[in-house]
């Protein structure tokens, strides 16, 4: 799980740190899907592949984002979490890479960084204190079976009328 909370780096850009955990409930992997940066999202429009968007932690209001900056443990790039209530720069738009046209509920995706290509990655190094027992979440330059992510729960919004329309409409 993507998780993240007020707890910064101590190292690299001193941004809030991003991490992956294996709790199934840890309040602070909830995750808000927007529209990339200076980009409306409306409520209840499906995800297409290829699509650029934001993650905001709900935490604590900031964005998933990346920089060229190393990530403490694997030296790949750093990702963090940075903005203030939802509102960051262009560096926390990621798009969404997956098969078909619009991301499924069900499906796995990639999520790959807009400005410098790095795939949003997980792989097996822990951290120490304080943030004992945590994954390192970075980003990857190559795609591999390390930057898969599903969604586990949520809430989700019934898709908008425009869509069913767009959907099941046939010309006779």
């Amino acid at each position: 799980r993507l998780h993240s909370h007020d707890v910064r780096y101590g190292s690299g850009s001193g941004q809030q740190s991003v991490t992956g955990v294996s709790a199934a409930d840890d309040g602070n992997s909830y995750w808000r899907i927007r529209g990339r940066t200076a980009a409306v999202c409306e409520r209840g429009t499906p995800v297409r592949c290829g699509q650029a968007i934001r993650l905001t932690h709900l935490g604590t209001g900031r964005n998933l984002h990346s920089h060229r900056f190393a990530s403490p443990l694997s030296g790949n790039q750093e990702v963090s979490a940075f903005g203030e209530a939802g509102e960051g720069d262009y560096l926390d738009d990621w798009t969404v890479v997956c098969s078909g046209t619009y991301w499924a509920r069900d499906s796995e995706v990639r999520f790959q960084h807009t400005s410098t290509d790095v795939f949003l990655s997980v792989t097996g190094e822990q951290y120490g204190r304080p943030i004992h027992g945590q994954k390192e979440v970075h980003g990857m330059a190559a795609s591999s079976q390390n930057n898969y992510w599903k969604v586990m729960e949520g809430i989700f919004m019934q898709p908008s009328e425009v869509f069913k329309a767009e959907q099941y409409h046939a010309e006779l």
